[in-house]
């Protein structure tokens, strides 16, 4: 049963790192198409999903709540009978990747500036409103 409990661990890895991505990447997808004018980035879901997956890190880090994802893979990772690191998922992928280190703090400062960013794009190039069925059928 413990390499079962590995493999599942490492896929929630994967899907916090997903999840990461697409903040990170949506972003600057939606700064780069704000210059470009790129219509898909004002699709509505996106950016909805967008804003709420960071506003959901923003949420978790000021009350200081760690990440479910992070709460997840460790159980999965003790039930395999691995060792389990200290510290949020990226403030761990973050020393493992960059060698840095900094008191949670730091990363709640990063991530409510981060979701500012978000909060400003929309401002910028807000999400375009669906259109009614009417209006849409006789653009066509």
């Amino acid at each position: 049963m413990g390499p079962l409990y590995v493999a599942l661990a490492d896929a929630v890895v994967v899907l916090h790192i997903s999840y990461v991505a697409f903040v990170i990447l949506g972003e600057l997808a939606i700064l780069v198409g704000i210059l470009r004018r790129w219509p898909w980035i004002r699709n509505r879901t996106f950016r909805l999903l967008h804003l709420a997956a960071i506003g959901i890190v923003v949420c978790e880090s000021w009350s200081g709540i760690v990440c479910p994802l992070t709460t997840l893979e460790n159980w999965l990772r003790e039930q395999g009978g691995q060792a389990v690191e200290q510290g949020d998922f990226i403030a761990r992928w973050v020393h493992s990747v960059l060698f840095y280190q900094a008191d949670p703090a730091v990363f709640t400062v990063i991530y409510s500036a981060f979701g500012g960013l978000v909060l400003l794009t929309l401002i910028l190039a807000p999400p375009r409103l669906r259109r009614g069925r009417a209006e849409s059928q006789t653009s066509n």
